[in-house]
């Protein structure tokens, strides 16, 4: 197994919406180690991490990147805009409340890692009206 990191910055400010998505592949499962999410703009905001009911549709993704540098391409992909949007976790693995102080963040660790099984995604939801915000993670796949 190889480790593989992506950071992106969030667009989805839209409260009782999915700001960012992890996806699998129909053959590799993702064990996720790390999620970091740091506030851009200064704004108070609730979010959540979860499996949503539904993955989004016709997403952009972006591959993850191989940390060793030459390994191969990465399978696990981050989402944030869609075509239709995840649907909300019927429960949150995670929440975090941010005061309204740009840089102010939250990184959750997984120490035995946290899995996303093949054809599945786990997202991060906007519980109030969010905050641009960047958002990384750490995989093992």
């Amino acid at each position: 197994m190889a480790i593989y990191s992506l950071a992106q910055r969030t667009t989805n400010l839209t409260i009782t919406q999915a700001c960012w998505e992890l996806r699998t592949t129909a053959s590799v499962r993702a064990v996720v180690l790390e999620i970091g999410f740091i506030m851009a703009t200064g704004t108070a905001t609730s979010i959540g991490l979860g499996r949503p009911a539904a993955q989004g549709v016709t997403p952009v993704n972006v591959t993850f990147l191989a940390e060793d540098g030459n390994g191969p391409a990465g399978n696990t992909v981050a989402s944030l805009s869609w075509a239709t949007s995840p649907t909300v976790p019927a429960n949150f693995l995670r929440r975090w409340n941010g005061p309204a102080t740009i840089g102010a963040g939250i990184v959750w660790t997984f120490p035995r890692g946290l899995i996303v099984p093949v054809s599945s995604s786990l997202v991060i939801w906007n519980i109030t009206a969010n905050v641009a915000a960047d958002v990384w993670c750490v995989v093992d796949e």
